[in-house]
């Protein structure tokens, strides 16, 4: 059986904390793809076009997406309230569980602010000989202590939750990341502004 000693690595378990409420509507999620722990939405909430990203955190597509389109993105068309946006968990190893985990453990407010940051610095935590001290230290920036890295690590339920979320990802087609469904149509890729402006001003009536 999957457990949390799944996501050990060195000497620090990697596992979650408290699942959280669901943020948006039943039509703005992927058909037969039920997310445990609640989605975390930006943007309108009557948007007429949703993004859902599947992202892992130490993958270094999604990490240029996040620096390279992603505010732009936002600032074009989520701030406007013309699309609702959603990220995902789709880890690719042990170390993307546990940045997840940390993500989801202090409440739905904290979810984006701690992805921006580990996406932002992952080469200086993913791709580092002790990768484990690295994001200790950094998630510590973010308010976290040792004994609360430690404690969050710990939860065997947040780790089933997010292993659950990548396993409806995988049933919904999502193979590589970052992959995005945009109002239901995959498309797999660090997009481009450009290209998603292809994509989303015809949906938009731009």
């Amino acid at each position: 059986m999957t457990s949390r000693r799944q996501v050990l690595i060195g000497s620090a378990a990697l596992a979650f904390s408290p699942l959280l409420a669901s943020q948006g509507a039943s039509a703005q999620t992927l058909p037969g793809v039920a997310n445990p722990l609640g989605d975390v939405w930006l943007g309108n909430a009557d948007a007429k076009v949703s993004i859902i990203e599947y992202a892992s955190l130490t993958c270094s597509h999604c990490a240029n997406f996040h620096k390279d389109t992603w505010p732009a993105l936002k600032a074009k068309y989520i701030d406007t309230g013309k699309v609702r946006f959603v990220l995902r968990e789709f880890p690719l190893d042990p170390l993307a569980t546990a940045g997840f985990m940390l993500a989801r453990c202090n409440g739905t407010d904290k979810y984006y602010p701690l992805t921006d940051l580990l996406f932002a610095q992952q080469r200086n935590w993913a791709f580092t000989e002790k990768p484990v001290d690295a994001l200790s230290s950094l998630v510590k920036q973010a308010g976290f202590t040792q004994e609360s890295f430690e404690a969050c690590l710990k939860r065997q339920d947040i780790y089933d939750a997010v292993t659950q979320v990548k396993e409806g990802g995988a049933k919904a087609g999502v193979d590589s990341t970052p992959t995005f469904f945009i109002n239901g149509q995959k498309r797999s890729g660090a997009l481009s502004l450009a290209e998603f402006d292809k994509i989303l001003e015809p949906l938009l009536g731009s």
